[in-house]
């Protein structure tokens, strides 16, 4: 999944941007508010962590003017505030969680993994499909149990299907979630990652939809 992290704390971006690409995630960081605001509103992210004391913009103006503007993605803000009236200002601004600092990464990640399940509809953090099972807390992968070794970009192609289960996903809407906001977006590698996860998880998890993009339909 694709996540954009508006912190301005380089130390702590490179910590969570670390903790979130063993679980599978893309994640994409903006320094200040402007950027923060810029790419939150223009970018497909499937949910935002963003510091409420941002450089330029604070966090709390830059979440309000998001909701106005109709940008729906989930937010769990961050604040190094004790009082509790700045999150509640933020809740009420439109965030879906909140954290104070300083907090426990992997308190962090589980947070970050809730918020997902619940935009998708998952109840639990093993995803089972079939016989393929994705652990979404660690990026482990099994096929009747046995542990399958993917990529990166594997792990990321599977897990955009996977919580979007049902739902035919377009080559490009897989491309702009899989890929960093200054990546090289070619959607004719996800055919490739495709085939190869066909060739690991067995040919018959991911459906073709011709001319229109893949699902995975397990019912």
């Amino acid at each position: 999944m694709r996540i954009l992290l508006a912190e301005d704390e380089p130390q702590l971006c490179e910590q969570i941007k670390k903790l979130l690409g063993v679980e599978g995630h893309v994640v994409d960081v903006a320094h200040n508010g402007t950027d923060a605001l810029h790419m939150g509103a223009t970018e497909p992210y499937d949910m935002i962590i963003l510091d409420i004391g941002l450089p330029e913009r604070d966090g709390i103006s830059v979440l309000r003017e998001w909701r106005s503007s109709g940008v729906k993605t989930p937010v769990l803000i961050l604040t190094a505030r004790d009082g509790w009236s700045e999150r509640v200002d933020g809740l009420d601004a439109g965030a879906d969680d909140y954290m104070t600092k300083p907090f426990h990464m992997p308190e962090l990640a589980a947070r970050v993994r809730a918020i997902l399940r619940r935009q998708s509809g998952q109840l639990n953090p093993v995803i089972e499909m079939g016989d393929v099972s994705l652990d979404t807390r660690n990026g482990r992968v099994s096929v009747a149990g046995i542990p399958v070794d993917l990529t990166a970009q594997e792990i990321a192609v599977l897990t955009y299907l996977a919580h979007n289960l049902g739902r035919m996903v377009s080559r490009t809407e897989l491309s702009e979630h899989i890929y960093e906001y200054d990546g090289d977006r070619d959607s004719n590698t996800i055919a490739v990652f495709i085939t190869r996860l066909r060739k690991k998880l067995g040919p018959d998890l991911i459906t073709t939809v011709r001319g229109r993009g893949y699902m995975i339909d397990t019912a």
